[in-house]
This record gives C-alpha cells, structure tokens and sequence, in this order.
C-alpha cells in the first residue's frame, strides 16, 4: 500500500504505475474507475469516470469535491477550496457482480496537504507513526450481518426464515449452525464464497448465525489498511451480490429485540519491523507475550473513546447487554459488557483467543468507521506497551453472573450504556484526540452529540407501550 506523505505531489504516483494498472484494468475489461474516498462514517464516496480519463485521475487531475458540503464536516464553508482524491494504485478492486467497473480506494488533499477529514489519511498516519516506533499491526474482523427483502406488503423481513412472524417459533435458537438454514442459504452464499475465494482473501468459512437470516464470514487477517479497505468493499459487494437475489443486507446492530446483536470483531495483533512474520503477542511454545498484556492494557486505558468509534449508532448499545428478554436461543447475548479481558471469555470486551494470537475486541460492529477503528486500536495497543501498562487480572470468569458489587471489588467498569457516553469519553480521551486530529474529532463529536438528540426527539412504540396507559 501507498504509505502517509505529508504533501500532495509525493502522492502521486510514477508514469510507470499508472502504465502498470492502466494494462492490468484494460486486459480486465474495466471500462469505468470509481476511485473513492471515505467519509466520516466510513462510507465510500465517488465520481464515477471512463478509463480514457485513467492518467488524469491518477495524477489528482479528476474530479473533485466539495468534501464538506455532503460529509458531515462543518468546519469549511461554499468559499473554501475543494478537496482533491488521488488514488492509492495498491487498493484497486474490480467489481466481481460487474467486470467492467473497478473501485480503487483513494486519499484526499486540501490545499496540497492530507485532508483533516480523511479517515483513510488518519490511518495511514496511525500506521507510519507505528512504523517508526518499529511495529506493523494486522487485523482480521468478523463481519457479520442479516440479510433482508421485502414482502408483498413491502415491509422488511427476514430472507432466510420459514418461520412465521406470529405462528409457532421455536423457544431456542433454531437458525444457528444448522444444516437445512444453511443449505437453504447456499444460492446467496455460494456466490459469496465463490467471489470472496476468487479475490484471494483465503475465506475460512461462512456461519450461519443465531438470529434468522444472519450470517458472518471468517477470512484472513492482513496489514491494517488493506483490511479496512477490504471491510469497505465488502459491504459494498454484499450489497449488490444480495440484490442479484432479491433481498437486502442490512449492518444495523440490532434490528429486533429479539435479535442477536450483528458484530465486527477485530482480532489485532503486532509484529517487529526487526522480526516479520513473528508475532509480538505470542506463540504456541511461550504462550502469551508481556507486550499483548501491555497492549490489552492500552486497550482497556482508552476503551471507552474506541467504543465511541468501533460501536458508532445509538443501536449498537443495545447490543451489549448481557440478557434479553424473548431473545431467541435463551436470554444471555453472548455480547461484550463489561471493559476487561479473559482469556476465551466472551463476555468480555477483550478477548485472547485458545486459537490464535491475537487481541479480539468484541464491542465493534459493521457501522463502524473501519479506519478510525484500526488507527485507534494501533496506537492505543502501542501505548500500552510503551508505557508498560498494566490490565490487571485476567476475568475468566462469567461477568453475566457478576453483581455490581463484586465489579467495584475488582476495579472493573461497565461498557458505555449509550452513544452519549462514549461520545463523553471520546471527547476527553487525549490519545484519541492524537489518532483523529482536532478538526475531525470534534467534526465526530459534533455529529454522534446531534444523533443522540434526535434520537431523544423520537417517541418510539415502546414509549407509547409503557406508558401511554399507564398514567
């Protein structure tokens, strides 16, 4: 991947790149390039361009934007200059639903200099800092999501479920790991693996999930940026893949009460620019490593900032509650609640998985801005390290079976209960102040600050449930 540079012209990149890309895109087929840039909320951005204009738009001469006009940055005005994108030509994705079209992720300039609000930009910064204190990061993320259509009323249901709304559904969970949900899912699933096998991204396997119609896909880890990249395109061809079969996906945490909670889990783990391929965070033969106790400890530090950003909705918090009533499958979540760590434990927001080595967040979900996610969870593990922070025990226990008590015993706090108050943290969090820059984290704050007000401005069906009668 193309690393962080300070100015526009170092940028761009060779004639012999372009040269390069240009033959690989045309042998391809590829007619039309979206080079696209990310937004506040990690949504892609573009303007769609024929391949005769290829050259140009590698070398920042395309088409520009008016970035703070649709993108939820207030800080400039209809007088200010617009922001130019320049492909990074290690990011290009051709279309699989449609060869003729490729997505190729791109970073934008203002004034010649990195954007303030370009999420991609943040990362990049995040990872050349990281490389200079001697450290690459890789993630894996767990993306999971359901998949929707519409019925002949045009409500939205469930894809995958031959269990009526209002009939007889099973009490525990039915949907889960089963056989028939999955065989009577392959037509989706099928062009999902076929693609996301085609695309090299080693898929591991695809789960059929706890709710109804909810699946997650399990694929190799990578550097930082090309999994944020990775995580982008890939809900952009889950998108359109579902469309070729008449239904919707939606990343919404939680569409239902009785819903399990759609995650992204994000299995981070370091290496030394002195040792690649070794793992800072442990082996099979020596276990873990004290850095990955230090870097949990980062973590924990700056948890309830990187929740503002890894679970970004007023929805995500009603994931990470430890029971739901009428929940299918039981009334325990299996959700992240409480800001500590175990080892395989699931219950807490970081987990050190028996499989791999590896610090898993489990309070991330799909909305996330994938690139301020990595950023932040890179320097935060950094951070510990380097201050030698120190996580305390090990909770290999239960924390749905714990009582406040014992958690104020123990010195463990509970997960932000609501957007607001990770927002409050977010704002009062140095590090993240660092790893977003001034301009785009109040630009965050200021936006997630109105979407809990409005939120509040709803009256909502359980409102009217509670308490139209009861008063």
């Amino acid at each position: 991947m193309t690393g962080y540079v300070e100015n526009f012209a170092d940028a761009l990149p060779s004639k012999k790149r372009i040269a390069e890309v240009r033959k690989e895109l045309e042998d391809a087929g590829v007619k039309y390039v979206m080079s696209s840039w990310i937004d506040l909320h990690g949504i892609p951005k573009t303007k769609p361009v024929p391949m005769s204009d290829f050259d140009e738009l590698c070398m920042g001469k395309g088409p520009q934007f008016a970035v703070h006009s649709v993108s939820f940055v207030p800080e400039l005005t209809p007088a200010d200059p617009d922001q130019v994108m320049v492909p990074d030509l290690d990011a290009v994705y051709i279309c699989p639903w449609d060869t003729s079209i490729a997505i190729i992720f791109a970073d934008l300039f203002w004034e010649d200099k990195p954007y303030n609000v370009c999420p991609r930009q943040a990362l990049k910064r995040a990872v050349h800092k990281a490389e200079q204190a001697g450290y690459v990061g890789y993630a894996g993320i767990e993306p999971e999501f359901i998949a929707m259509r519409f019925d002949e009323d045009g409500q939205p249901v469930k894809a995958i479920d031959d269990d009526p709304e209002n009939g007889a559904r099973p009490r525990r969970q039915a949907f889960g790991y089963d056989v028939e949900y999955s065989l009577d899912s392959m037509p989706f699933l099928k062009d999902m693996i076929d693609i996301l096998e085609g695309l090299g991204w080693n898929l591991h396997d695809v789960v059929a999930e706890g709710a109804y119609s909810q699946f997650e896909l399990d694929f190799h880890y990578t550097d930082l940026l090309e999994m944020a990249d990775r995580f982008v395109f890939l809900r952009i061809l889950l998108k359109e893949v579902a469309k070729e079969h008449g239904m919707f996906i939606t990343f919404m945490p939680k569409p239902t009460t009785g819903d399990w909670r759609s995650g992204a889990h994000i299995n981070f783990s370091l290496q030394s620019i002195d040792k690649p391929g070794e793992n800072l965070f442990g082996s099979k033969s020596d276990g873990w490593s004290g850095d990955a106790i230090h870097a949990v400890g980062g973590l924990m530090k700056h948890a309830d900032a990187l929740t503002a950003i890894t679970c970004p909705t007023v929805n995500s918090y009603n994931g990470l509650v430890p029971r739901v009533g009428g929940f299918e499958g039981g009334t325990v979540t299996w959700a992240p609640t409480n800001i500590t760590y175990g080892h395989n434990n699931r219950s807490a927001q970081f987990r050190l998985p028996q499989s791999r080595y590896c610090i898993e967040n489990r309070a991330a979900d799909m909305c996330m801005n994938v690139y301020l996610a990595l950023a932040m969870t890179l320097t935060a593990g950094i951070d510990g390290i380097a201050n030698k922070t120190d996580p305390g025990e090990p909770t290999d226990r239960d924390l749905y079976a714990m009582s406040d008590e014992e958690f104020k015993e123990l010195g463990i706090r509970r997960l932000p209960r609501n957007l607001m108050m990770a927002t409050d943290a977010l704002a009062k969090d140095e590090l993240a102040g660092e790893v977003m820059g001034t301009v785009m984290r109040n630009s965050y704050i200021t936006y997630k600050t109105d979407e809990w007000e409005r939120y509040h401005q709803a009256v909502t069906d359980w409102e009217v449930e509670e308490y139209l009668r009861l008063y």
